[in-house]
Order: structure tokens, then sequence, then C-alpha cells
């Protein structure tokens, strides 16, 4: 009951906290939970909700798979195998982006589309979110090599590097053992991103998310690192389970301001400046930096672009002439940036108004570009068993690839929307067509007659159960704008799931994106529409 108190506590307290207040939002994953590891390890880090080192520890994967060919040949057999069907499209790709849904299950889209509908008064389930009406669809297979049910670091990996590795790491074959960070500097067990592929070819390139620009999903486009969770030197110290240290490791905040390709990205928008400034150092959210080296990274970063421009808010973001620059950075809190429930419009930028200022830095250069947008935050709503704030992140995700759709050219232009993992939310029961989908299944009951939520969770903080162990009745509960939503199994947290996520596609050779396939033939399909990398690309059947 005191877990649940103390997290009802997080979600409560961000609900209630005024819009111009700084939301810091606590760190969802938790190493422990990821990896193992013991207790008093794990109070160590009890800044995260899930400690990340109970994820990799005991779970071996196939020897098989720890050699990237082999992910590379599986990636290239279900190429062939679509290139067997009639080819109607010969257009290529002159610029990719990759919207990804972080924590986006399939009933995450179908809630998101239903409540969408439901916002304009309607029934809700005949409405359809931007990304549906694409003209083709897959599936997308998400265990990572050593777990049935990923995060989102080795999913990274996945649909960004085209490798499939364990659990936690990023950018790096799954021989490399967690916490080993000799093996992960190791150039033999490294494996390069979609966006070096861009670079190598002459294009633009660059990240955008809702999360920090060092967390997991984002970072799979450029670091190499055994612990997705080394995202400041300090972070090594804290994570490294005492046998790594930052003279051994190179933290992800390193990674991208200092080594190819995150060093060349032409735009990178999204929160955690606090992972870039020595803890010397208040940032503009009056919080102190993170890291102990005492090296101010975005200073560093502005001596290599002098051309570049940082902000730190909406209307700094909003008024840049791109122009008249030639590199940004955007960094919009100290840690993830908030809900868009709960931001400040001052403050914060929408995920739409940077894909926008993204998609404008990039489209700069006239060979075209490689952009990886992110709505990290529907991972968020979902872990909090909050689908408020998941479905409203879900509706600004698609507000986003909207706008992309609406600036750029179908001709030349593919875009891909995906979801690294899915979450275990499920919408029940025989609810009539309309039935609020935040609110209670009006025509069910339970075997006691209590009526229950149309959505709800496998895991998660709060079963609402009375002191004999039976359902209460919520009707005076739910709909409330801090509900979190019952679950099944009683946890700190929920936790992702092992389904299957959606891919949406639309624009040249986008008809490739159908039935299923591995997570990791995603950035080879898209190398092949675009003609970068070093696997088979449309350009290989010109004459």
């Amino acid at each position: 009951m005191k877990t649940f108190v103390a997290i009802s506590l997080v979600l409560c307290t961000l609900v209630a906290t005024s819009l111009a207040a700084s939301i810091d939002m606590p760190e969802i994953h938790n190493q422990f939970q990821l990896v193992g590891g013991s207790v008093s390890t794990a109070k160590t880090r009890e800044g995260n909700l899930i400690d990340p080192n109970a994820m990799a520890k005991g779970k071996p994967g196939p020897e098989e798979e720890k050699n990237a060919q082999f992910w590379y040949d599986l990636a290239y057999e279900e190429i062939a195998k679509r290139l067997e069907q009639p080819q109607l499209d010969k257009r290529k790709a002159k610029n990719v982006i990759l919207f990804l849904g972080d924590g986006m299950s399939l009933s995450t889209v179908a809630a998101a589309r239903i409540h969408k509908g439901q916002l304009k008064g309607n029934t809700g389930e005949e409405d359809s979110l931007s990304f549906e009406k694409f003209p083709y669809t897959g599936l997308s297979r998400t265990y990572c090599s050593n777990a049935q049910v990923p995060d989102s670091a080795c999913t990274a990996t996945a649909y960004l590097c085209g490798v499939k590795t364990n659990i936690v790491a990023l950018g790096i074959t799954a021989a490399v053992s967690f916490n080993n960070c000799s093996g992960s500097e190791d150039p033999a067990n490294q494996v390069d991103s979609i966006a070096a592929w861009a670079q190598a070819a002459g294009k633009a390139t660059g990240i955008v998310t809702t999360t920090t620009l060092t967390h997991a999903s984002p970072s799979g486009a450029y670091a190499k690192t055994t612990n997705r969770f080394f995202e400041s030197d300090t972070d090594i110290l804290t994570y490294g389970e005492g046998q790594n240290d930052p003279a051994t490791c190179t933290d992800i905040a390193t990674q991208l301001i200092t080594q190819a390709p995150g060093k060349n990205f032409d735009v990178m928008l999204g929160g955690g400046i606090g992972k870039f400034l020595p803890n010397t150092i208040t940032d503009p959210f009056n919080k102190k930096g993170e890291r102990s080296d005492g090296v101010n990274l975005l200073s560093r970063w502005q001596g290599l672009h002098p051309g570049g421009v940082l902000a730190y808010n909406r209307n700094q973001l909003l008024s840049v002439n791109v122009s008249k620059i030639t590199n940004l950075i955007g960094t919009f809190r100290s840690g993830v940036m908030s809900f868009n429930k709960m931001a400040d419009p001052k403050e914060e930028p929408t995920l739409a108004e940077m894909t926008r200022k993204a998609i404008e830095v990039v489209s700069k250069r006239d060979g075209g570009y490689f952009l990886f947008v992110e709505g990290g935050l529907i991972d968020y709503g979902n872990h909090f068993n909050s689908p408020t704030y998941s479905l409203s992140e879900t509706l600004q995700f698609e507000q986003a690839v909207q706008e992309a759709l609406d600036i750029t050219d179908p001709e030349e232009t593919l875009i891909v929307v995906t979801s690294d993992h899915a979450h275990p939310l499920t919408i029940s029961g025989y609810p009539g067509r309309g039935t609020p989908i935040l609110g209670l299944n009006q025509d069910d009951t339970d075997v006691n007659g209590v009526k229950y939520a149309t959505l709800n969770y496998a895991v998660g903080t709060n079963q609402y159960l009375d002191e004999h162990g039976q359902r209460i009745d919520l009707t005076d509960q739910i709909g409330a704008e801090d509900f979190i939503h019952p679950s099944y199994i009683h946890g700190t947290i929920g936790v992702h799931a092992g389904d299957d996520v959606g891919i949406f596609a639309t624009g040249p050779q986008s008809h490739l994106f159908t039935g299923v396939m591995q997570q990791s033939t995603i950035p080879h399909l898209m190398a092949y529409a675009s003609c970068i990398g070093n696997g088979p690309t449309l350009c290989d059947n010109e004459d």
C-alpha cells in the first residue's frame, strides 16, 4: 500500500503542479528491474521507479544472434521476399522521417482514435489518427536478443541500427555482456545507425524527442554503450555497479556532442539539458547540471558549430531563422519534457512545433535528410497507468505526423510511423458504442455486480480492492484528471508488453512496409528506399 501511495503521489503531484512551474518527471525505467541486482544497489538509484539492473542479468540469448551479420542477412532476406512482388513504385526516397511512438501499443492507438473522436463530441470509434490513413501498414516483432519483452534501448538498436541486441544496450551487438564497458568500446562490437548511413551519403540528419536527447530511443541514432543509463559521466558511477567509471566508458551525452554521427546532427530538439552541464552550473530551469567532470558540453558543441544556435524555450525555438544558422540544439527541460497537458505553452514547444522546425533545418541541404521524431511520453503515461496522459500524448504525436505530411513533398519523402514496444493496456468488456473511453464500462459488471473500467492494465499500482479483496465501485473516482487506471498485478509501476506493434508508411517505397517483419528490418527498408547504407538499395537496379 505504501508503494502505491508513493507512486500515486508522484502522478498526482505532477497533475497538481501549476502550468507555470518547472515540472520534473521522474525517470520511470529503473535499472534493478531491467537487468537484476541487489536491493542495496537499487537503493542508491532510488530516483528511478524501475531499476535497469534487473533487466539483462540471467537472460542469455542465442549465440548466433550475437553477430550483427545474422540480423543483416535476415533483413536482406525479408527485403528480397518483398521484392518478389510486383514493384509498381519506382520512386526513390530523397528524405526519410521515422516517427516513433514510444510505448504506443495497438490498443493505445485504438483508444487514442476513440478519444480523438469523443473530444469532438462524437461516438469516437469511427475516427482515425493521421497515420492510420497511410496506404500501407505492417507489424513489427519487438523482442530483443535476450528478452521476450524489450526495453527502449534494444528496440532502438533494432529500428535504427538494423541489429537486435541485449536489453538495455545501445548501438552494440549482443556479444557484449551487461555493463561490460571494454566490450562496448570495441569497434568490433559496435554497429552504425541509419543516421550514420545518411551522413555518409551527404544527407542532413536530426533527432527530436519529448524525452531527453540522451534517452534510450534517440540515443539509438548515435550512441554505442553497454548501458542506456550511462547518460552522463555521473550516471556511469551511479549505474556502473562499481565496475565501471568514466575513464573506461564514454557517456552518452559526450558521444552525442563529440563523436560521429551525433556531433554531425543538424538539429537536436528535446529535454535533458542536465546531462550536458557540470554540477557547478545552474541551468535555465533553476536546476544544477549533472556532470561531475566539469565539462560544459553545450559550450563544446558551440565551439564545434560556431554557426549553431541553442534554444531553451518555445519562443526562442519558433523565432529561429533557419536560413541564418548552420545547426540547432533545443533543450527545453532539465530532464524529460512535460506532458503536454501540463506544459507551460510559453516555455515548452509542442512535438508538432519541434517537428516543423526540425524539418525546416534539415531541408536546407539539397541531398535530402533523415529525421527521427519521438513521442516519448506516450510510454510515460502508460507506465503511470494513466491513459489520460498516454492518449493525450498519442494525439500530440499524430498531430506531429500531420505537420510533417503538410510541409513535405509526398513524391520524395518516405514517412514511417511505428512504436518500439507495447504496453499491456486492454480495451475490455462489451461497452456500448460511444462509451467514454476513459470511463466505466456501463454495460458490464464483474461477478459481484460492480462495473469496471473500459481501459485496464496488466501490471500497475492500484487494483482498487476493499479489505476483503473485492473490487470497489469506481464511479466517483474514474474520469478525474489524476485517476490511475486499475491493474491486475500489483507493481511499483506499469511495465512493457511483448506484443507486435504497428508500422504505418507513406511515400516512395512505402509498399515495402507490409506484413510481419523483424523490427531490425525497418532501417534496412528505409535505407533501401533512399539508396544509403551498405545493404541492398533501390539504386542497385538502375541501369
